[in-house]
């Protein structure tokens, strides 16, 4: 195959097959480096013409535990105590920006992927959707802590922070409304 520039879908659909033909070269020979070579065309042209998104940040941790063969006890120096780790993996609390840190730091699992906003089980709200003021609150509280000087392990929501959705909103309302008796006025 003649190497060139890709520049529509039909030379990127060609050098795929090409890569999938050349996929079990060895490196350092004809074959190996011109895998190597339409590898990177790929990259680039997916890059200009196909937005991936980042991949969710509870997924990537998962993801570089099974790679690397990690257990939750290896999580613990980057997330907290075994509940902590648990409570995290299990969508029930939000990564801190220490934990981001910690793991950026110590596994390598890039910030831009940990920050993101992903689904918290207990209410299957996204945390930028249904509580965002919560989450986006505690995370300014530990970082203004941090620029003080103030060693903080995890942020923890105040109550007044919390927003309950419109759902409970609702629901909180119309129980109070059924509960009121003529004479509560």
């Amino acid at each position: 195959m003649e190497i060139r520039p890709i520049k529509n879908h039909t030379d990127y659909r060609s050098t795929l097959e090409e890569i999938e033909r050349l996929f079990g070269a060895e490196p350092d020979t004809p074959d190996g480096d011109c895998l190597d070579v339409l590898v990177t065309l790929v990259e680039a042209y997916e890059v200009q013409h196909h937005n991936v998104p980042l991949p969710d940040p509870i997924e990537a941790i998962l993801y570089y535990m099974d790679s690397r063969g990690l257990t939750r006890k290896d999580l613990e120096p980057y997330i907290g105590s075994r509940a902590r780790v648990s409570e995290i993996l299990n969508r029930k609390r939000p990564l801190s920006l220490n934990m981001i840190r910690r793991l950026e730091a110590g596994l390598g699992i890039p910030a831009e992927t940990l920050i993101q906003s992903y689904a918290l089980a207990e209410s299957g709200a996204q945390q930028d959707g249904d509580v965002p003021n919560t989450y986006h609150r505690v995370a300014r509280f530990t970082m203004a802590r941090e620029n003080r000087g103030e060693k903080t392990e995890a942020a923890i929501p105040l109550e007044e922070d919390y927003a309950p959705p419109d759902d409970q909103q609702k629901d909180a309302a119309e129980s109070e409304n059924q509960t009121r008796t003529p004479d509560d006025g």
